[in-house]
């Protein structure tokens, strides 16, 4: 097994990163997939993150982040995330830009898989999944549990939080987000876990896309 991780104490907030995938075109109707993540080649332009709440200090929450070899969902390699349960608390997430066409609006469809150990009665972890034109910087950027834009209409960011260990192994997690018109040429998607039981938990993601359709 190579594990090619990163641990990380601190909140990393994602600065300008370079690499971003395809640029969606200008014309009407699907472009094909802006952005698409198996980690094959390793982590390239993702980046870390994570947060806590007031009462604990965020050098306090353990977590890791990197690339791995022990599960996959395709190819030979995913996205490992693994965090401590012992606030009953705390998110850890990748987040990596996407490339679009400033001045349009866009119905975007976002999925990832998702690895759990188990299938489980008690709701261990949430997925969590964001795509904006920001950014995540605390665990509030994400969306409310059981929220999925999917059916909200035009919000000022698409994502999800969802139960994990509904299945055992891979299972996939899904968002629609109908776009405001954007005056940014960059999005941010991203992915990762937060604690909602005592426990330390491992988790893999991989075979991410960003599907985008011009309105």
């Amino acid at each position: 097994m190579t594990i090619k991780t990163m641990l990380r104490r601190d909140l990393l907030r994602a600065g300008a990163m370079a690499g971003a995938a395809t640029i969606a075109g200008c014309t009407g109707g699907s472009t094909g997939p802006a952005f698409e993540e198996g980690f094959e080649d390793g982590l390239g332009d993702w980046e870390s993150g994570a947060a806590i709440g007031p009462e604990v200090e965020l050098s306090e929450f353990e977590w890791e982040f990197g690339v791995s070899e022990e599960e996959a969902a395709s190819g030979d390699r995913s996205l490992r995330i693994w965090n401590e349960g012992d606030y009953d608390d705390g998110v850890t997430w990748g987040v990596h830009p996407v490339s679009v066409e400033a001045g349009q609006a866009y119905q975007i469809t976002a999925s990832a898989q998702f690895w759990s150990e188990s299938e489980s009665f008690n709701t261990l972890r949430d997925a969590v999944m964001r795509l904006g034109p920001e950014p995540p910087e605390v665990e509030e950027d994400f969306p409310q549990p059981g929220v999925n834009t999917t059916d909200l209409g035009e919000t000022p960011y698409g994502g999800l939080r969802e139960p994990l260990w509904l299945a055992d192994g891979w299972r996939e997690y899904t968002f629609e987000w109908t776009t405001p018109e954007l005056s940014t040429g960059t999005l941010y998607i991203a992915l990762g876990t937060s604690v909602i039981w005592e426990g330390d938990a491992t988790h893999y993601i991989d075979d991410i896309t960003v599907e985008v359709e011009t309105q």
